[in-house]
Formats: structure tokens, C-alpha cells, sequence
């Protein structure tokens, strides 16, 4: 693959990357990088070094100042930084810069699978990795950099890396050189800038507070959260050594230990007769409750074979180790624990939820049955929200919980949570069929329990526009499918109200459902769907000999009247499609459904509502006014237009105040419309 330039070559690749003849192309490539001169071979060979084995992407400027480092030299010197031109020419096409992220990657993933595939290009690379960092880190002008607060990383930009991860990869391949270098920084570690940027990173937000002095934050912390055996056995057998240390998190080096899951490390703890494996940090977790939460199996079983371990304690929220476990669905750990005779595996936290809710919460089949097979573990206690097991699994739709804890003959499957509402409301509620299916296989089950907005599972399945789920409870014989809600809304008033087709068409299907039973508003079904606009739903509801599309709501308005006031052309059309409408009832303002229209300005309405012959145009609203009146009052050129073009149509008549609608748009200065009321050849002109 020959190329003059590197983005010709870079082109090359791209049109190769997916063919046969892939690694001879990288071959090719690598070829090229090591017949350049020595220097530019070195400078390519590190910075794939650095891109194929960081354990995250790097920014331009941390890569740079990576291969600007002079492993084992005292000072950083700035102007050994390359720049990131000079890294692309010597790498010859294989990384490339992303320009969103501003990293700086390979070209293509399969240059990754190549190298790695390739084993000899790289001589113990992470032992390099680590010795660079190190370096950088034990450098004069790392050194003088404050520890609190941290500097900007923008003047140290390989701070950030080097103090995260010098161990991780350390870890993986200590030389004689980086453990010289490691030991080094840890002695100096509890007044360097590295601790404190380690622990910004590392450190949960709900612990970050307490970082209020790096000192705290000793080597044997720095070695114990790496987990590097040999750096821990140095510091430990040093004189004066504290493993029991409390840093300002207040965790010690064990806790580190666990909660990172270096088993190897943390046997070297427990060995010591002088630990104290109980230790509490200041949100009062446990070493153990750091494992749990973490799921480290194995540091867990160390930690459980003290005999003195404290497998109950609970954390600053009443969080005890096993919670922990069950929150995170490890089960090898949650096997573990209650292996343990002394656990108690019903231990709540400051929201009363036990394990077994917690599991239930997120599902996790496994810690379920390994909870219920405890003969004391009680499966139906509720949390602060009255909130049972199962009434968590069935508001998440976890079917394999459900099933589970339905099987245990203590479980009430009626228990209404805080809202009253039973586990099948709230699966219900929430549309899963499954879970709904499975308790109404249940024949205890009461699917007409309310909850507190009066709703039972039919109305709640309906409120969310479940299909599936009204269909499965409709099959149930004892189900009521007019149970009205708080606001008296059976379940196809709340249907129509939201739109929902699918439900509306399956509760018509039902010959006791009340089609016209209205709600505290006295709207039937079909009035919410005119006032919400919804067509599919009133052409539903109309297909229904049995409804009455006249009756009025509260404020004496009807179905026509609603959707004429919303501007709802498609359900207006409908409602006039059928010949027992009344077009001319008007509400308790006196306003006729073309009154409404007219005050509203909607005029693909007004020109339906004029389409029928039996539209009394001039049927007079709230003082006496016309719908051409309001028309005029309110300068709506395009509705008097309309009005005018009926020949019955009276443009003089006067309101309860002796004012015409000529009268009214000239005091109101609405010269479009008394130009179109003058053009009306009847029009009084001395009535203004």
C-alpha cells in the first residue's frame, strides 16, 4: 500500500479496512513506521503503545504530554511535548484524531485486533504505561502543584490519567523499575496533588464533602485501591504502620481493598491478628457492605469467614450488607451472606424496605428465590409506601417475581399500597398483560378494589389506554365495567378522554356498558371526545344506537357544542352526520353551537354548522347578541363573511343594548367588517 501523503494512505486503509487483504495492509504500514529514522520510529511505536493500552481514551493534549515524559528523569520538560501532527505522520495513517471527543483513537477497530493479535510490538507495555505515569508524577513540577483545591488540569493536563490509573496499570505488570518508582510516590502520598485528584475521581458524590484534606489519604490507602500485593506487603512491614487508618472518607485500607475486589490484597489484610475488619467509614458502611454493593465474591467469603464480622450492620441509611447485594442482583453474593445463620435477611432500610423488596423492585429472579427459600424471611411485608414484594414486581412488570412470590401461601395478593391500589392496579396501570394475566389466574383476587382516585384495575387500564390488559380483565365475569372513578368517570369516559380507540372499541363490545353515564361534570363519554377533539372515538361512540348526542354537560353545553367551541372540525362533522342532533341547543350562556364558533373565530365549524339547512343563524346568545353580533364585536372579518353569505342571515338585529352589529364594529373600529356589513344591500346603515 504506497501513498505520498498520510491522508492518501489514511484513504487507503478506510477502502481496505473490510477485506481479505486487511493485515497485509497493516503490515504494510507497520513496515513504513519502522524504516523511518530511529526517532520518528520510537515516538510511532509509543504512541500506539499508549492508544492500544490506556484504560480510556486520551485527549490530544494528555497523549502528548504521555510521550513527553522521560521515564525515570526528576523533571517534566515541556519541551519535549510532540505535536499531534508530527504523532499522525510517524503512525502513518493507523490513529486519527475524534473530533467531537478531541481523543485521539485508531483509525478503524480492526487496527486494535491486528496489534493485539501481534503480541511481540509491544514489550511489557502496561510496566511501560506505568513507569511513565509514575515518573510524571514524582516530577519537581508535579510536586509543587497545590493538593487543595486541585489545579486546573488544563495547566497539568496528565494529571487526571497518570493519578488514576498508574496503578491500574502497575497492577498488571510491576517491573523492579515502577515498584521503585510507586513506593517513591506513596511515601509522599498523603501531601501530594495525585491522592486528592484520585480521590475527585473515585469518590461518590455523597462521600465528596468529606475530601477536605489529602493527608489523610495515605500510601497504604493509594496501594490497598490498587490492589497491588507486593506494594501493600512494603508498606504494612514498615514500622509504625496504622492498617486500620481512617482516611477523610473514613474508610481504611481493607475497605478500599473490597470495594475494588483485589482478593489478593485483601487476604493480606485479614491476615494481620491487628485488623479490624468492622471498621465503619463515615457513612457508617462496613468493608463487608462495600463488597456487597460491589458484588465481590470473593473478598465477600474472606470477609465472611471472621467469625467477628458484622453481617447485620447497617450503613448511615439502615442499609445492611445484604440489602446491598439484593439491590445490585448479585446473587453469589447474596448466597453467601445468607449462608450466614446469624443474618437477617428481613432488616429494612430507612425507607422499610427489605432485600426482598429490592429485588423484587429491579427483577432479579435469582436473589427472589434464593430470599423466599429462608423460611423466615417474610415475603409480604411493606415498605413505607405500603408497598409489598409483589406489588413492587407487579408495578415493574417482572413476571418471573410475580410468579415466584405468588407461590408463597402467605402473600395477600389484595394488599393496596399507599394509593389503594391492589398489585393487579398497578400492573394495570402500567399495561403489563403478563403480570395482569398471571393474577387474575388467581381466583382470590378482587379486580374491583379501588384505589384512591376510586379507579379499579378496569379503570386503570383504560386511564392508560391498555388494550391488552382491559381485554384480559373484561374476560373476567365479575368485573364491573361502569365502576365510576373520583370524578365519576367510568373507564370509557376515561378512554374517550384520553383517546385511546383500541379500549373505547373493546368496552362497546360489552352490552352492560353504560354508553352515556357522565361524569361530575355531567359529561358522557362522547361530550369528553368532543371536547378533546378525538374523531376515531366519537365515530366509535355514535356507531351506538343507545347514545345520546344531545345530552348537555354542566354548563347545558352538548357533544356539538363542545367540539364547536374547540374548534374540532372532524367530530363537528360527525356529530351533524347524525339527523337527532340538535345543531340550535344552546348552553347555559344562551350560546348556540354557531355562537360558540363565532365568539372563537373558528370557521371551518361555522361553514359545517351552515351547512345545515335547520341552523338558526340568528338564534340570539347572552344579551341578546347574535352570532354576527359577536362576529362583529370582535372584528372576525372571515366569520362575518361567512354569516353573511346566508340569506336568512339578519344584519340588523339589535342586542339588549339597541346596538346592531354594524354599530358595534364601528365603535369597536373594524373597518373590514362594516365594509362587508355595508355591502349588504339590507343593512341599515343609520343603525351605527
Amino acid at each position: 500500500m504506497r501513498g505520498t501523503t498520510i491522508a492518501r494512505r489514511k484513504k487507503a486503509l478506510e477502502l481496505i479496512k473490510d477485506g481479505a487483504g486487511l493485515g497485509d495492509a497493516y503490515g504494510v504500514t507497520l513496515e513504513r513506521i519502522k524504516v523511518q529514522d530511529e526517532e520518528n520510529t520510537k515516538l510511532a511505536m509509543a504512541t500506539l503503545t499508549w492508544v492500544c493500552h490506556s484504560e480510556r481514551p486520551l485527549r490530544v493534549d494528555e497523549l502528548c504530554h504521555a510521550l513527553a515524559v522521560d521515564i525515570g528523569a526528576t523533571d517534566f520538560d515541556p519541551e519535549n511535548i510532540p505535536p499531534i501532527g508530527t504523532l499522525l505522520h510517524c503512525c502513518q495513517g493507523l490513529i486519527t484524531v475524534d473530533k467531537e471527543a478531541s481523543t485521539v483513537r485508531l483509525i478503524h477497530y480492526t487496527v486494535q485486533e491486528y496489534l493485539c493479535s501481534h503480541p511481540g510490538l509491544f514489550s511489557k507495555p502496561h510496566s511501560i504505561l506505568a513507569e511513565t505515569c509514575l515518573t510524571y508524577l514524582n516530577s519537581q513540577q508535579v510536586k509543587n502543584l497545590p493538593s487543595h483545591p486541585l489545579p486546573d488540569y488544563q495547566s497539568a493536563p496528565f494529571l487526571k490519567y497518570s493519578s488514576r490509573y498508574w496503578g491500574t496499570h502497575a497492577e498488571r505488570e510491576l517491573s523492579d523499575h515502577a515498584r521503585a518508582l510507586a513506593l517513591e510516590l506513596l511515601g509522599q502520598y498523603g501531601d501530594h496533588v495525585t491522592a486528592a485528584s484520585l480521590l475527585e475521581q473515585v469518590v461518590p458524590p455523597s462521600y465528596a464533602g468529606h475530601i477536605g484534606t489529602s493527608s489523610l489519604f495515605s500510601g497504604l490507602h493509594g496501594a490497598s485501591f490498587f490492589g497491588i500485593v507486593e506494594l501493600v506487603t512494603a508498606i504494612i512491614n514498615a514500622e509504625g504502620c496504622d492498617i486500620n487508618q481512617q482516611d477523610c472518607t473514613g474508610s481504611t485500607p481493607l475497605a478500599w481493598v473490597v470495594r475494588n475486589g483485589h482478593v489478593g490484597a485483601a487476604k493480606l489484610l485479614l491476615g494481620r491478628e491487628d485488623i479490624h475488619p468492622n471498621r465503619a467509614d463515615k457513612h457508617d458502611r462496613t468493608p463487608l457492605g462495600w463488597a456487597a454493593l460491589r458484588g465481590h465474591e470473593g473478598v465477600v467469603k474472606l470477609l465472611l469467614e471472621w467469625e467477628d464480622i458484622e453481617p447485620n450492620r447497617p450503613d448511615k441509611y439502615d442499609q445492611t450488607p445484604l440489602w446491598w447485594a439484593a439491590v445490585g442482583g448479585h446473587e453469589a453474593v447474596v448466597k453467601l451472606v445468607l449462608g450466614r445463620e446469624d443474618v437477617d435477611p428481613n432488616r429494612p432500610d430507612a425507607h422499610n424496605q427489605t432485600p426482598l423488596a429490592c429485588a423484587a423492585i429491579y427483577g432479579y429472579e435469582g436473589v427472589v428465590k434464593l430470599l423466599l427459600g429462608r423460611e423466615d424471611v417474610d415475603p409480604d411485608c411493606s415498605d413505607e409506601n405500603d408497598q409489598t414484594p409483589l406489588g413492587w414486581a407487579a408495578t415493574q412488570g417482572h413476571e418471573g417475581v410475580v410468579k415466584l412470590l405468588l407461590g408463597c401461601e402467605d402473600v395477600d395478593p389484595n394488599h393496596t399500597d399507599g394509593n389503594d391500589r391492589t398489585p393487579l392496579g398497578c400492573a394495570a396501570l402500567e399495561g403489563h398483560e403478563g403480570v395482569v394475566k398471571l393474577l387474575l389466574g388467581r381466583a382470590d383476587v378482587d379486580p374491583n378494589l379501588p384505589d384512591v382516585d376510586h379507579r379499579a384495575s378496569l379503570g386503570c387500564a383504560a386511564f392508560g389506554g391498555h388494550e391488552g390488559v382491559v381485554k384480559l380483565l373484561l374476560g373476567r365475569e365479575d368485573v364491573d365495567p361502569n365502576r365510576p372513578d373520583v370524578d365519576d368517570r367510568t373507564p370509557l369516559g376515561c378512554a374517550a378522554v384520553h383517546g385511546c380507540e383500541g379500549v373505547v372499541k373493546l368496552l362497546l363490545g360489552r352490552e352492560d356498558v353504560d354508553p352515556n353515564r357522565p361524569d361530575e361534570n355531567d359529561r358522557t363519554p362522547l361530550g369528553c371526545t368532543a371536547v378533546e377533539g378525538h374523531e376515531g372515538v366519537a365515530k366509535l361512540l355514535l356507531g351506538r344506537e343507545d347514545v345520546d348526542p344531545n345530552r348537555p354537560d354542566v354548563d347545558d353545553r352538548t357533544p356539538l357544542g363542545c367540539a364547536a367551541v374547540f374548534g374540532h372540525e372532524g367530530v363537528v362533522r360527525l356529530l351533524l352526520g347524525r339527523e337527532d342532533v340538535d345543531p340550535n341547543r344552546p348552553d347555559v350562556d344562551e350560546r348556540t353551537p354557531l355562537g360558540c364558533a363565532a365568539i372563537e373565530r373558528h370557521e371551518g365549524v361555522i361553514k359545517l354548522l351552515l351547512g345545515r339547512e335547520d341552523v338558526d343563524p340568528n338564534l340570539p346568545g347572552e344579551d341578546d347578541q347574535t352570532p354576527l353580533g359577536f362576529a362583529a364585536v370582535e372584528g372576525h372579518e372571515g366569520v362575518v363573511k361567512l354569516l353573511l353569505e346566508r340569506g336568512d342571515v339578519d344584519p340588523n338585529r339589535a342586542d339588549k343594548y339597541d346596538q346592531t352589529p354594524l354599530g358595534w364594529a364601528a365603535i369597536n373600529g373594524h373597518e373590514g367588517v362594516v365594509k362587508l356589513l355595508l355591502e349588504r344591500g339590507d343593512v341599515d346603515p343609520q343603525s351605527c
